[in-house]
């Protein structure tokens, strides 16, 4: 038993970076049960079960996820042990989820002080890699990096602003942080031109899911492009654990003064989930590839794209035979 709980809190540890930003398991299962409950016999008919509260259907394609990042919790929910001993699995891989974001948050809170020091000219005041107190909006570097991309940093008067609290200057999950644009440029008139992009995040996500050594890379490495395959649903959260790493606050929690990091979580996923046409799809379909191309390498995209052979002129021409 000892050794199954002990297994259960390692495979736990995908959850936080795979699945969902808060959740616990049990009531992700929860939700899938909700639906079999109203009548869906299987997962196909509980897939069509739309909610008309979007939290319930976000927790239901977190479910999903579940299912396809963490085996351990897909063999618990087939399985007839009782209730006891599922609450107690679930809750050992909760443990193993939290301890993952705990370990992956003291990495970055180091690794991106480092980042940041060695740039030129070098932040003054220093950005410590064990004290955060000088982060977030007291340092002009981090500021610059966390402030909403509708702010204009630069200017004095509007830094002081946001260092004061003023109302006309709240940070909230409603404005995209800096960090997340390609060289933290912002187009009102394209605001899609560069998001998610930004050279920090992607030294983030490597750090994170391939290796500490492949942040100095400029092109991955053969063997991490072969051994890791496409982990979109990680990139959502390693924007949240940046934004964490770059701010003062020193433990982990969900509302960070009024910035809400689940708000700012669920927006990242609807936006990356739920294209509202087939032109932002394809721009989301851009987006993943040009991360797959940053993170395993441009000669393996057969295995992030693979080609639709059966349109090709082979296939067509052997069908006119």
């Amino acid at each position: 038993k000892h050794s199954s709980s002990e297994s259960n809190a390692y495979y736990g540890r995908p959850i936080r970076r795979l699945v969902c930003l808060t959740e616990r398991v049990e009531d992700l299962v929860a939700e899938f049960n909700r639906r079999i409950g109203l009548g869906a016999v299987n997962k196909s008919d509980a897939d069509k079960m739309d909610s008309d509260d979007p939290d319930k259907n976000r927790r239901y394609r977190s479910f999903k996820k579940l299912m396809v990042w963490c085996p351990s919790a897909r063999n618990l929910l087939r399985s007839s042990a009782e209730h006891e001993i599922l609450a107690f699995a679930y809750n050992k891989l909760n443990e193993g989820s939290d301890g993952a974001r705990g370990d992956d948050s003291a990495s970055l809170k180091c690794a991106v002080a480092d980042w940041l020091m060695e740039r030129t000219p070098t932040p003054n005041p220093a950005i410590h890699r064990q004290d955060k107190s000088g982060r977030g909006f007291y340092n002009d570097v981090t500021g610059g990096l966390l402030c909403p991309v509708d702010y204009d940093w630069s200017n004095h008067t509007v830094r002081a602003s946001i260092r004061d609290y003023h109302p006309d200057f709240r940070i909230t999950a409603c404005s995209w942080p800096t960090f997340l644009y390609e060289d933290g440029c912002y187009d009102p008139q394209n605001p899609t031109n560069g998001l998610f992009k930004g050279k920090l995040l992607l030294k983030a996500f490597k750090r994170v899911f391939t290796s500490p050594t492949s942040t100095y890379e400029e092109q991955p490495a053969d063997l991490a492009a072969r051994s890791v395959r496409n982990k979109n649903s990680g990139e959502r959260r390693t924007r949240r654990d940046l934004r964490f790493a770059l701010s003062s606050a020193g433990s982990w929690r969900i509302v960070d003064d009024e910035f809400n990091h689940q708000e700012f979580y669920d927006n990242i996923v609807d936006y990356l989930e739920l294209p509202p046409s087939p032109e932002a799809a394809k721009d989301v379909d851009d987006l993943l590839l040009w991360w797959n191309q940053k993170v395993f390498g441009r000669k393996f995209v057969s295995d992030y794209r693979p080609q639709h052979a059966n349109k090709m002129s082979v296939a067509m021409t052997l069908a006119r035979r």
